[in-house]
């Protein structure tokens, strides 16, 4: 797979606003942990290699195990390798990525507002939507992984 172009030398002011995005996020006093999680399981789910490569070693330079990034896919059935605040922002984040798919319903809201405050929810669904953004322009455009970066 080769890129295609380089958006963010086409388009900086627009990636510049993701990244303020980003930099809100960042701050928001949600676990940087937690953020990152959610941010390579959103990844899985739109099959963004760029992406996932970026997000797998942000987690390990946050110290996190192999065989929690491992079994990420499968947290629903890891047990207790994801505790409750983990698995509700996991649950979220699928419901939000595929919401064509989910409607994000009723019940999946109940169960990430057992977990989150309002302003909690409203950021997390923020790292979520800027994700799924991200995750379209690295696919659209080909960004290519990069090993080791």
């Amino acid at each position: 797979m080769t890129q295609r172009f380089d958006y963010m030398q086409v388009a900086p002011a627009g990636l510049k606003g993701f990244g303020s995005v980003h930099g809100y996020v960042a701050q928001s006093g949600l676990s940087p942990a937690l953020i990152e999680l959610v941010y390579l399981r959103v990844s899985q789910i739109n099959n963004c290699a760029y992406c996932l490569g970026s997000h797998t070693r942000e987690l390990l330079k946050h110290g996190e195990e192999i065989e929690k990034l491992a079994l990420l896919q499968a947290w629903a059935e890891a047990g207790d390798l994801f505790d409750e605040r983990e698995r509700a922002a996991l649950a979220w984040a699928e419901t939000v990525t595929r919401v064509a798919q989910t409607g994000v319903p009723d019940g999946d809201y109940q169960a990430a507002r057992d977990a989150f405050n309002e302003r909690e929810l409203t950021d997390l669904t923020i790292a979520i939507s800027l994700m799924n953004a991200y995750n379209r322009m690295a696919i659209s455009f080909r960004k290519t992984p990069q090993a080791g970066a």
